[in-house]
């Protein structure tokens, strides 16, 4: 199934991993990289614009993007987060379509269906993902972000705030 058919939000989320046999992976690797220390010079945070489910295969993909950019500069000059986490479970109920399939299926109508992925709602103006740089290195995060913008799915902003 296509990452498009999950993005608007509708209806309540399902997090009770607990009912469901064969639960998805999450597929993060890691939430925070590279050198966590206080003598960083600007916050630089990408936020999305609009209200969106954004899948776990699409945060790993923007936080790997994003940190073969910055780690250009080097593995310990920046410090990113990625700041939303994956909990609501996906389900699509599967359909035939095979060769012998000559009329459209109907199906059982409001099936559960199969847990397929994870994704994080996120709302308007919300943080996803943030890095630490020094001063020598903002436009390089400004590029690392643009990329990581393009593997979310939504629209998004780059927000610079200077720490010092």
């Amino acid at each position: 199934m296509k990452g498009v058919n999950y993005r608007e939000i509708r209806g309540m989320p399902y997090v009770r991993r607990e009912y469901i046999a064969g639960k998805p992976q999450i597929k993060i690797a890691r939430f925070a990289s590279g050198q966590a220390k206080a003598d960083y010079d600007y916050l630089v945070e990408l936020a999305v614009t609009e209200r969106i489910q954004i899948r776990h295969n699409s945060l790993e993909a923007a936080r790997l993007a994003a940190n073969k950019t910055l780690a250009q500069a080097g593995d310990m000059s920046f410090f990113a987060r990625l700041r939303v986490y994956p909990h609501v479970l996906l389900r699509e109920n599967k359909m035939i379509a095979t060769a012998g399939a000559d009329r459209l299926q109907e199906g059982m109508r409001r099936a559960f269906g199969k847990a397929t992925g994870l994704a994080a709602r996120v709302e308007r103006g919300q943080t996803i993902y943030e890095a630490h740089v020094t001063k020598e290195n903002l436009q390089l995060a400004k590029k690392a972000f643009k990329v990581a913008s393009s593997k979310v799915g939504c629209p998004t902003i780059t927000k610079i705030t200077p720490l010092k």
